[in-house]
């Protein structure tokens, strides 16, 4: 108890700071790419996984919509307790598009009846520019680099890092991350640099047998803030056989998500989600489209007692 207390405290310091730009993307799957946000969920789900998700945001929208590409691998190194991961995200939002790369690693300490692993990412954030800016001075006749705020061809790199903790047991798995830890600045050719905001995020989940043995409920849930704003996600669903599944999600003010997924016998899930938007630009779009396809299998090696494998994960 001491640890996880220690480990909030650390969390809650990193978030003193308050910085500008990029909000980190939301995924109505989250479950399944907790890599992305967390490093310490690196090797939690005792296997070789490799996981590809594509959003499809603002179906309808004429130009501009976001459209987020992510892939990710990770697998346990049960020798020394460890867990080790990638993941790439690639965020393209109208003339702009983000790349984030990240190596994750994770140390797994067993407790009395699960698993907590800490994690760490290393990687780069890339942010490049190429758009035909419409400037007021543009439209009566000056240039569109007359505005000394607005970037017009950039592209910069700077270092980045994730930190994260997550806790697996039986029926319930719970975890704990900050992404952009270091406040990464991005030096622009203009007057004023721009910073990545750090962003925390609290997930989990519980899985509920129910009497009927085919049928299980799985509940879970994602906080996601950066102090300056904060939304969450609230999941539901039944799964039948542990191969079937279907569920609703509700995402605070913006949309509510019908879901559906396939776990396969030879390891490969599917998953598909539907945004139907609740905020005003519903009215312009025709929702948000997330597909998702993950391939996992067991690479043997010694297990470790008091390891477990949700429902959830297979």
């Amino acid at each position: 108890m001491r640890r996880i207390i220690l480990l909030i405290i650390v969390f809650t310091g990193i978030f003193v700071e308050y910085s500008l730009a990029q909000v980190d993307s939301h995924y109505s799957l989250f479950e399944y790419v907790q890599n992305v946000y967390n490093p310490g969920a690196a090797g939690s789900n005792d296997a070789l996984c490799v996981n590809s998700l594509h959003r499809q945001q603002w179906v309808g929208w004429e130009e501009g919509r976001p459209v987020t590409t992510v892939f990710t691998f990770d697998m346990p190194i049960n020798l020394i307790s460890s867990g080790v991961g990638l993941s790439i995200i690639e965020d393209q939002i109208g003339f702009s598009n983000n790349l984030n790369i990240l190596l994750n690693y994770a140390y797994r300490l067993e407790l009395a009846d699960g698993v907590l692993g800490m994690g760490l990412g290393l990687g780069v954030f890339n942010h490049s520019i190429d758009g035909d800016w419409r400037t007021w001075e543009s439209i009566n006749g000056g240039t569109v680099y007359g505005d000394p705020a607005i970037p017009h061809m950039e592209n910069v790199t700077a270092f980045d890092a994730n930190i994260g903790v997550t806790y697996n047991a039986q029926e319930f798995w719970v975890g704990l991350s900050a992404t952009h830890i270091t406040n990464p600045t991005l030096n622009y050719d203009i007057e004023n640099p721009s910073t990545l905001a750090r962003h925390l995020f609290l997930s989990g989940g519980y899985t509920y047998s129910l009497p009927n043995p085919s049928f299980d409920v799985i509940g879970s849930g994602m906080l996601q803030s950066d102090l300056s704003t904060l939304d969450f996600q609230l999941n539901a669903k039944l799964l039948y056989e542990k191969k079937f599944w279907g569920g609703v999600s509700y995402r605070h003010t913006d949309a509510i998500v019908p879901m559906v997924g396939l776990h396969l016998v030879n390891g490969i899930s599917f998953g598909y989600s539907y945004d139907i938007v609740l905020s005003k630009v519903g009215s312009f779009n025709s929702g948000s489209h997330e597909i998702m396809l993950r391939y996992c299998f067991d690479i043997g090696g010694p297990s470790t007692p008091g390891r477990y494998r949700s429902v959830r994960r297979l």
